[in-house]
């Protein structure tokens, strides 16, 4: 009879029971509603427009959010890491693809929504596509570093996940860890506030803004802040000195962006949200337009 696997160090039999619980939840949570965004833009033509483009771009990213929590909440539930060393690579290099698509592609439609609403001209569906092509081949390029040797993946302190390796704190991660950060933290960040704050001065002044100019912003800061701030601590201290169960936070904060963004960008927008109604019930859809 095979002997039962040790519980990961730090870890409880229930509190590793939690843990998948809590994944279970965000992956199956998050998962469901950006599908449904997604089903929404392929149901309803209102809804192909150069904006809902880079929605339709998020919830494809947040989308991969969900499914790489969906595999960490499966691991914990087996407790142990079932893809060896290649799927660890596999499960890390799609988990910061989408995470990075994901900051990238909010920074993206606030930009384009300040474009949209506070220029002369609409988003044209050429800029559209090259800023959906450019977060893309953006986040791929950056995930894709640690598989060359700029960066490592490895297991979270949980060890049924694999995300970037931040508790070797050397150069390269060091070197790796700021620049990247700049480029797909700070910068998205400072594009996101900015865009929203230039977009409610100038549509303040006739009218309140018909989206929520404070909201994407605070998601980045509060939901991924806690995961840049664990990294920085790693580049600069011992990681160890911090309890693994204390490590594993941001993780399990990070994983409810995907709701949060489906929330604010598809449920928060009338036309995406008679989309979703058209998607859940379309006979009541079609009653409503022959009347």
């Amino acid at each position: 009879m095979a002997e039962p696997r040790s519980l990961p160090t730090g870890f409880g039999e229930l509190e590793l029971l939690a843990v998948g619980m809590v994944l279970l939840v965000e992956a199956l949570v998050g998962l469901s509603l950006n599908s449904l965004t997604v089903l929404s833009f392929c149901k309803n033509r209102q809804l192909r427009t150069p904006s809902h483009l880079l929605v339709l771009s998020l919830a494809l990213a947040d989308s991969g959010i969900s499914l790489n929590a969906l595999v960490a909440a499966t691991s914990s539930f087996l407790r142990h890491w079932p893809y060896g060393s290649e799927g660890c690579q596999v499960h890390g290099f799609q988990g910061f693809a989408t995470a990075l698509a994901s900051i990238c592609g909010s920074a993206a439609i606030a930009w384009g929504r300040y474009y949209d609403h506070c220029t002369c001209s609409p988003l044209a569906w050429n800029m559209a596509v090259t800023l959906v092509l450019f977060v893309w081949l953006s986040s791929a390029f950056w995930a894709a570093l640690p598989l060359l040797g700029w960066g490592h993946y490895d297991y979270e302190p949980l060890g049924t996940c694999c995300t970037l390796d931040y508790s070797r704190g050397d150069r390269n991660f060091t070197s790796f860890l700021f620049t990247m950060a700049f480029f797909n933290f700070i910068l998205p960040l400072f594009i996101t506030h900015t865009s929203y704050q230039l977009m409610e001065q100038k549509l303040g002044k006739t009218g309140h803004p018909q989206v929520n100019t404070t909201l994407p912003a605070r998601t980045l800061l509060l939901c991924w802040g806690p995961y840049a701030l664990l990294y920085l601590y790693a580049a600069i201290m011992d990681v160890s000195s911090i309890s693994p169960k204390l490590q594993m936070v941001p993780a399990l904060i990070v994983k409810m962006v995907p709701t949060i963004n489906a929330v604010n960008y598809a449920l928060g927008s009338e036309m995406v949200h008679r989309g979703l109604w058209q998607c859940l019930l379309p006979q009541r859809s079609e009653h409503d337009r022959a009347q």
